[in-house]
């Protein structure tokens, strides 16, 4: 299936929670390569194991990454084949990997996407939105000032936009949401693909309100927020 005579890199989409939504492909290309390069050893390694998998790692974080690029490049210079997974999700998504993908490329190598979990893509996905156009923001800064300055730019543009929050800051997000435009349609994903996974629509005042009356935020958040 796979020609081992190219030295390529492999960015593979990873699960976001749920260890069943790895792709049989990408299953299949961590059982081949000769090294896997991850952002977090002890994550990626939790999942090989699950799979079954033996295979050489080594660290490739947003703190390293033009570092470990070149020993990943050193790698493929010998013939030999890599693969790339960042914690949760697909690679250079509010996560490592674009700064690995270009510098290899650059460096005269194969780089494949091997495509898997998104936060991004899932909640889009049942957010229930009209907009022709989504804009992806990530994480927002965690100074209020610069926070409530750049979510007051995306909302007043017509198009939608998909924001990650913290359980940490999930309340301000959305108070400072809700004071911009308090019947702005949201749709909130929480611990998507988990056990306990949740999602709320409303308008952000009634999504806010909801929050307010949990006792405690718990597990990664995924805003969807309609435009204007």
């Amino acid at each position: 299936m796979y020609n081992d005579h190219v030295a390529t890199l492999y960015i593979i989409g990873t699960p976001i929670g749920n260890l069943g939504d790895l792709s049989f492909r990408a299953a299949e290309i961590l059982k081949t390569v000769d090294l896997v390069a991850c952002e977090d050893t002890r994550r990626t390694l939790k999942l090989l194991s699950h799979l079954g998998i033996r295979v050489k790692l080594i660290s490739c974080r947003s703190q390293n990454e033009e570092f470990a690029a070149q020993k990943v490049i050193d790698v493929l210079n010998q013939g030999q084949t890599v693969a790339y997974a960042s914690d949760a999700g697909t690679p250079a998504l509010s996560d490592p990997g674009a700064v690995l993908a270009r510098a290899v490329a650059q460096a005269g190598h194969e780089v494949i996407p091997i495509p898997g979990p998104s936060a991004f893509a899932a909640l889009l996905s049942v957010a229930g939105g009209r907009d022709k156009t989504v804009i992806f923001e990530g994480f927002l800064s965690p100074k209020p000032g610069r926070r409530k300055s750049r979510l007051r730019e995306l909302m007043a543009m017509e198009a939608a936009c998909l924001i990650y929050e913290s359980p940490y800051r999930i309340l301000k997000l959305m108070t400072d949401v809700a004071e911009i435009d308090s019947k702005r349609y949201v749709c909130v994903g929480r611990e998507m693909t988990k056990m306990h996974e949740e999602y709320l629509r409303g308008t952000a005042a009634e999504i806010l309100d909801i929050l307010i009356q949990k006792k405690e935020q718990i597990g990664e958040f995924s805003v969807f927020i309609a435009g204007n």
